[in-house]
């Protein structure tokens, strides 16, 4: 099985912490130079630096808010300068949690804008050098609420259909160029994502914490939550040559939370 990520370049968005960086670390593992997103300047500086523990390749950083699209698009651009990104990691933090039902439209185009228009243009960056590299990996951390909507999390569920459908429709416009785009579906894992959800719905609820924690456990059937190295590694897996004919689909890393074939 060829994993061999040597002299590829991969962007990772929302690189500093929990899922992001844990692909990260697998990528590098790999061999992969890996080019860091996220806003705070000193945790990428302390990332970049452990991550040339790993390997040797030059390991950069982007120290700017995903939301901040014209600052973003600058700082990637100045990294295609220097030659083609092959493996791009769409991945920003979730919406709020709430119902649907009480969600403002204005949050709508918030997650809308961070979480679809990002992906979309930094794809419509990327794709020329791709291209012309004959090499290109387009994965989208989502969530196991496109296959299973999620109580409590309406914009979110909202928003992450949205972009496993543009996701597929890319993955069929660009397949012939030896671009695949893909969606990891992770589920419930150990980031401080989960831990706002498990407060946000313990405070709605009155329930105690470990009650909510339990709910969330019986759903799944393996009775725990995800490492983030195990998400970590199905990106690792996408990138690689391993799987090349493998695009345009939603890979669910959810310990069997997901019930549907």
């Amino acid at each position: 099985m060829n994993l061999d990520l040597n002299g590829k370049v991969a962007l990772v968005c929302g690189g500093s912490k929990g899922i992001g960086y844990a692909s990260a670390v697998e990528l590098a593992k790999l061999g992969a130079k890996i080019i860091l997103v996220s806003r705070t300047e000193s945790s990428l500086q302390a990332r970049v630096s452990e991550l040339s523990q790993i390997n040797d390749a030059g390991h950069e950083y982007l120290a700017v808010d995903m939301s901040d699209h014209a600052a973003l698009m600058s700082d990637v651009q100045k990294c295609l300068d220097k030659g083609p990104i092959h493996i791009v990691l769409n991945n920003t933090g979730g919406p709020p949690a709430g119902p649907i039902v009480t969600a403002e439209s204005e949050q709508f185009l918030t997650a809308i804008q961070n979480h679809l228009l990002v992906n979309h243009s930094l794809a419509q960056l990327l794709i020329p050098g791709m291209r012309e590299a004959g090499y290109g990996r387009i994965i989208n951390m989502v969530s196991t609420s496109v296959r299973q909507p999620i109580d409590g999390l309406g914009v979110s569920n909202t928003t992450r259909g949205a972009v496993a459908s543009w996701a597929k429709t890319l993955s069929t416009e660009i397949a012939q160029d030896g671009i695949t785009v893909n969606n990891v579906l992770p589920g419930a894992t150990k980031t401080e994502r989960l831990e706002q959800i498990i407060d946000a719905r313990t405070a709605s609820s009155g329930l105690e914490k470990e009650a909510i924690v339990q709910t969330f456990l019986r759903e799944i059937p393996m009775y725990r939550f995800a490492e983030p190295e195990e998400v970590g590694s199905m990106v690792a897996f996408l990138a690689s040559p391993a799987a090349a004919y493998i695009t345009g689909v939603s890979i669910p890393v959810d310990g069997g939370r997901i019930r549907s074939i």
